[in-house]
């Protein structure tokens, strides 16, 4: 390492500041080891059953990060037609795809239905709807029916999804009966049950809990003379943010340690065997990727402010979640931390605070920042707001840097606006 680079933030032994020289900023910067480690340590920890790991595609969904997790064995939880058309794209096969959502439309259904994938049902009302568009078109479709489980994790109320009034899921008292519909309905496989409590959780008994009600409902499932071929426990397991959080974050093996011995005991008392399926995301890809930011500006007001070149629109959890994410000035790693500073984004938005009250060392225009743990969520929730295009995106790996998303330009912003003619 030479004395240049002992002075500059490394990322996957990289300089970062090289890369923003070459790349420009604001910048996505994604580490394809730490993708490869993190899905790898998921089929290695529940290797002791029949396992799919089915990658939730909304956390992050660039086509060569899709490619790379496809090349490892990865499935794709989807939530949308554009999110099926990625996971296409990225050579995931058609049986490792469950389409999810609460809302699809018959233009939703149709397109499942024609691609063959599994289909979460989220209501009864969608149970009917599917089953019509399956027989218009002549081809079966099996189904998971989504559960609410009624489990309260404990994280920000917005990425809560188990809750009892959650808008996802069908009900837990009312699952048995919607399971006899499907049976019933023509064209509808029934093949699973599937939840999904919540997002970045810490406390991990909640997954126990959530998987003690999961297999009560299939020992009543196989009661009623139905079966399954699978439960879907979903996702949502959370990673350090803080440096203090990142010793103490469940691990995949907590996590195995937490439901398997529920999950296989249940099978056992039964006598029947079934596939696990989970939806990891965040924990993949969250702590793979970093966001390179240049400062504008250093304003001394009623607090340091550090304005940078990367607002809310290309990271919004912030502002969003209350979402704390560490900050490093990169080209200055080994300078003291001297003076509090709030660094705040380049939005037209009193609430565009990226991080508030952090000792840095002395901050100057023209440094550059890092954003740290921005795989999850940070891309993939970006916007134009303020017209601003969105960034690029690297990968980088042993040296070496790829562009896997090019910058937007003034005119993506209005390529597909169009203007009366009476305007012109």
């Amino acid at each position: 390492m030479t004395e240049e680079e002992n002075k500059h933030l490394l990322f996957s032994g990289m300089d970062v500041v090289e890369l923003a020289e070459r790349y420009g900023t604001p910048l996505y910067v994604t580490d394809e080891n730490t993708l490869k480690a993190n899905i790898r340590n998921y089929k290695n920890t529940f290797s002791s059953t029949i396992t799919d790991i089915y990658y939730a595609v909304k956390a992050n969904g660039n086509l060569a990060l899709l490619k790379l997790l496809a090349s490892e064995g990865a499935g794709a939880d989807v939530f949308s037609a554009g999110e099926l058309e990625l996971t296409k794209l990225a050579g995931i096969p058609a049986e490792k795809i469950l389409f999810n959502g609460n809302s699809k439309s018959d233009d939703d259904l149709k397109e499942a239905v024609e691609s063959g994938v599994r289909v979460s049902v989220d209501s009864v009302d969608e149970l009917r709807a599917l089953s019509a568009v399956a027989n218009e078109l002549g081809r079966e479709v099996e189904i998971a029916i989504r559960v609410n489980p009624d489990v309260s994790p404990e994280v920000h109320p917005k990425i809560a999804t188990g809750l009892k009034e959650s808008k996802f899921g069908i009900p837990f008292h009312d699952v048995i009966p919607v399971c006899e519909e499907a049976e019933k309905l023509p064209n509808i496989l029934l093949a699973g049950l599937h939840c999904h409590i919540g997002s970045q959780i810490l406390d991990i008994t909640v997954f126990g809990e959530a998987t003690e009600k999961m297999m009560a409902l299939v020992g009543r499932v196989y009661e009623r003379g139905m079966q399954l071929k699978f439960v879907d426990l979903g996702g949502g397991l959370g990673i350090g943010y803080r440096q203090a959080e990142k010793a103490t974050a469940p691990t995949p093996k907590d996590l195995a340690e937490m439901i398997l011995p529920v999950f296989e005991k249940k099978m056992r008392d039964l006598g029947i065997s079934l596939k696990l399926v989970l939806e990891p995301g965040r924990s993949v890809v969250g702590a793979s990727t970093i966001l390179l930011s240049r400062v504008n500006a250093i304003k001394r007001a009623n607090k340091n402010f550090v304005a940078i070149d990367a607002g809310f629109n290309l990271l919004i959890r912030p502002v969003m979640y209350d979402a704390y994410h560490e900050v490093v000035v990169a080209n200055k790693v080994n300078e003291q931390a001297s003076e509090l500073y709030t660094v705040v984004g380049n939005v037209c938005e009193s609430g565009d605070i990226m991080a508030k009250d952090r000792m840095l060392p002395k901050v100057e225009r023209g440094d550059l920042v890092a954003i740290l743990d921005t795989g999850a969520y940070g891309f993939s929730m970006s916007s134009q707001y303020n017209g601003r295009p969105r960034c690029a995106e690297v990968l980088v790996c042993n040296g070496k840097a790829d562009l896997i998303r090019s910058r937007e330009s003034i005119e993506d912003l209005i390529r597909n606006q169009k203007i009366p003619a009476r305007f012109i």
